[in-house]
């Protein structure tokens, strides 16, 4: 029973999120209002982590085969996007690039801001 508990929390929340994107018309998917929804929820402590872990837990473990219906949705519809392979390789290939250099950058600040040089 615990478990359904947990998971009709979660649940609630992508519902709340996909209202909100839905009423208001929003750009945002409901999904991600709805985690958002689900990360204020949890840093107000209006629920407490223990409300939702096990099942936030499980989830997190089985993450790729939630995955695997839009892969299979894209290899179903491979001939649409055959034509725009390049173009979206080169900006898959860009935004790794472009992260890579932004995750160097915020380390280096962090480094240099917040780490004393400490005698060895």
């Amino acid at each position: 029973m615990k478990y359904y508990v947990q998971l009709m929390i979660i649940l609630l929340f992508s519902l709340i999120g996909e209202l909100l994107s839905n009423s208001f018309r929003l750009p945002v998917p409901g999904s991600i209002i709805g985690l958002f929804c689900l990360f204020l929820a949890l840093q107000f402590n209006w629920i407490r982590l223990r409300h939702i872990n096990d099942v936030g837990q499980f989830l997190l473990a089985n993450m790729t085969i939630l995955f695997l219906p839009a892969a299979v949705g894209i290899m179903d519809k491979f001939s649409v996007i055959a034509p725009y392979l390049l173009p979206i390789c080169l900006i898959v290939f860009a935004a790794i690039i472009l992260n890579i250099i932004i995750i160097a950058l915020v380390v280096h600040f962090i480094k240099n801001h917040y780490e004393g040089d400490y005698p060895e």
